[in-house]
């Protein structure tokens, strides 16, 4: 376990030289992402970070980047409005950060809740949550991947589940989940999980310059456990009254996920490089020290899972890794 003092003590550490200078946070609005980038703003780096959300969020998106100005006048806040459970709408987000940067150092992705009620399937045909927690994430990697590239110690941060897969999490026969005994809070979260691990250790391999992490956040109170439940519904009280409750009781708060979260952002923990980290090295799923992909737990430990992925490499990476090309290379 790395201590929350250990957390707090590295990102203090953190300089021009180590700060991630251009970043995108999609899911930004909120959540995870939200307190991230509160606490990458507070470090008082200059840093240009993007905002990516639903023109919904917008006014209290542009709310929220005053108050960032007026804590480090050095960042460039930028608000960038997309409607990214629709991959064409992806593609055209990607296209805007194309034009106005040459490189990206942190592209950090939160979007998604548990798909609960009725199946809910976007313009394009694909139901939403998957799209968010899934496909939509693994297309903003593959079109900025050029980006990444360029920049001297790239991080790919997904936030999902990592470190919870297991060798039968993904449903290789209904990758859609289009049969009804298929679909749900569970069945839906961890399938998207073991794809997003699956996909970004293959993405990994084939580019070794850039460090990957799927992580999990724990319990942190998002507000995303009411999505989806129909206001005053028996299930929406159930989370009000005792779910919430829970969390708050044995979770982390906003201000300490957001530093566990920077953390991740900037060590030279996973990978070598960035912050001097004189803590235990992480390993990735390949139990190697060096760049690749890292599981990462509430905790900021690593969780190589070495076992259950290299099963899901042999049985399961060539069939996630077709489908998922098949899908996203009409949006490239």
């Amino acid at each position: 376990m790395v201590t929350y003092s250990q957390v707090k003590a590295s990102n203090a550490l953190i300089t021009e030289a180590t700060a991630p200078r251009v970043s995108i946070f999609v899911g930004g609005t909120s959540g995870v992402g939200n307190y991230t980038v509160r606490a990458l703003v507070s470090t008082g780096a200059s840093v240009r970070v993007y905002i990516v959300g639903r023109k919904s969020s917008e006014a209290r998106t542009r709310a929220f980047i005053e108050e960032l100005h007026s804590i480090n006048s050095k960042a460039d806040v930028v608000w960038i409005g997309g409607e990214v459970s629709l991959l064409a709408e992806v593609t055209r987000v990607c296209g805007i950060i194309k034009e106005k940067e040459s490189r990206i150092d942190l592209l950090f992705l939160t979007t998604g809740y548990a798909p609960v009620g009725v199946r809910e399937d976007t313009a394009e045909g694909i139901e939403i949550t998957q799209t968010l927690e899934y496909y939509s994430r693994m297309l903003f990697i593959v079109q900025l991947l050029p980006l990444l590239r360029e920049a001297e110690n790239p991080r790919v941060i997904s936030v999902l589940g990592g470190g919870l897969e297991r060798t039968s999490s993904i449903i290789l026969d209904d990758m859609e989940l289009r049969k009804p005994s298929n679909f749900g809070p569970f069945n839906g979260q961890i399938h998207c999980s073991a794809m997003n691990t699956v996909f970004m250790d293959r993405l990994a391999r084939e580019h070794p310059e850039i460090t990957f992490f799927h992580s999990w956040p724990g319990w942190v109170n998002t507000g995303n456990v009411n999505r989806g439940y129909e206001p005053n519904s028996k299930w929406a009280w159930f989370v009000w009254l005792f779910l919430e409750r829970i969390i708050e009781l044995f979770g982390f708060s906003h201000e300490e996920s957001g530093q566990r979260y920077l953390f991740q952002c900037t060590s030279a923990a996973y990978g070598g490089q960035g912050t001097p980290w004189n803590g235990k090295t992480g390993v990735n799923t390949m139990n190697e020290t060096g760049k690749g992909l890292f599981l990462v737990n509430n905790k900021c430990d690593c969780t190589p899972n070495s076992k259950v992925v290299a099963e899901l490499r042999q049985k399961a990476e060539g069939k996630v890794w077709n489908y998922t090309q098949e899908i996203l290379k009409r949006y490239l």
